[in-house]
């Protein structure tokens, strides 16, 4: 192999294809599998990589995706951006990562940048999702996919799931597991998975004829290790007869090590003096001592869909808009073990 790239035309040679051939291949587009293996092969066995520039200048597109999020050190969102680059990479796009904060404002002037012309597309996961958010991806010169609630009466791509079902699905398992007092550890409420998770709390509570004595909330300032630490102190402080939580439902995973970190502060067990549950079945969750018993909310299916609606969009402008729906799943691990627990 020489030291200068190699061209598509010896791609093509090397793999025995036509030209035409060669290109459908490497860009993922009407050509067979194994049409693609055979040049994929051949491309990597030359060292050959494509001129991005070049085609971008004679299609008028930059080939690359945005995806934007509030805290790209969540690790939910990394298994999202994984999964999206898995599904894009092979149709010649890649993924430039952006973060909006937590405002609605930063999100909606984000979107309202994409008239720069900088990305092709857009999928976002807002925090806090308004009335001014919608406007802006209605507008948008570029496809805007959404990963969270549906927007707009519908009009906009979505791909969400059902948190509020997932937090009653972990208050059915502690329960069931015979934990009597659970409290919840939420993030902020003005945001929209906040809102959600505190619903369907609400919801299980009532479901399962807890009184409200029975039923403590923490709200976190954020959805963090730290902040649900600080919140779980308060949460897990005993009462005035000195009774305390035998469980606690955590918003998200981050959340979830948090409280297990106040329940060790507090001379506490996990899962003997309490059991606890996160949400959104992250890899640190599954490596954490103990493992934590977790929601998966399918961030890698969230990540796979919003992906696969920005190439549909991509290649008719015009097509209804899509809302695919991922349903919530328990996991049980180690920190909502029924053993030892005396309640």
């Amino acid at each position: 192999m020489t030291s200068s790239r190699a061209t598509l035309i010896e791609v093509a040679r090397h793999a025995g294809v036509s030209l035409a051939s060669t290109s459908r291949a490497l860009h993922g587009t009407g050509a067979s599998p194994a049409m693609v293996e055979r040049v994929r092969a051949a491309a990597e066995e030359l060292g050959y990589s494509p001129d991005v520039t070049g085609r971008s200048l004679r299609m008028k597109k930059t080939f690359q995706v945005a995806f934007a999020v509030a805290d790209i050190g969540n690790p939910v969102y990394v298994e999202m951006l994984t999964a999206i680059h898995e599904v894009l990479s092979p149709h010649g796009y890649r993924v430039v990562v952006m973060t909006t904060g937590d405002t609605a404002g930063a999100a909606t002037d984000l979107v309202r940048s994409l008239g720069s012309g900088f990305v092709d597309a857009l999928v976002i996961s807002p925090l806090r999702a308004d009335d001014a958010l919608a406007d802006e991806i209605r507008r948008a010169p570029v496809p805007v996919v959404v990963v969270g609630r549906s927007l707009d009466d519908g009009a906009i791509d979505s791909v969400s799931t059902d948190s509020a079902d997932g937090i009653g699905q972990a208050v059915d398992h502690l329960v069931r597991s015979g934990r009597r007092r659970i409290g919840f550890l939420n993030g902020p409420l003005d945001t929209t998975p906040g809102r959600a998770r505190q619903r369907g709390f609400d919801a299980a509570a009532r479901a399962n004829g807890f009184p409200a004595e029975r039923t403590t909330v923490e709200v976190a300032d954020d959805f963090t290790v730290a902040a649900g630490l600080r919140a779980a102190r308060a949460l897990l402080a005993p009462a005035a007869d000195g009774s305390r939580l035998d469980a606690v439902v955590a918003a998200n995973d981050l959340l979830a090590i948090g409280a297990v970190r106040a329940a060790r502060e507090a001379g506490l067990t996990v899962p003997g003096d309490v059991a606890v549950t996160g949400m959104d079945d992250t890899e640190l969750g599954r490596v954490y001592e103990p493992s934590l018993t977790s929601v998966s909310l399918g961030s890698s299916e969230r990540g796979a869909a919003a992906a696969r609606a920005v190439l549909a969009r991509l290649e008719d402008g015009e097509a209804p808009a899509q809302h695919v729906v991922i349903g919530p799943r328990l996991l049980v691990r180690e920190s909502t073990a029924a053993e030892g627990s005396s309640r």
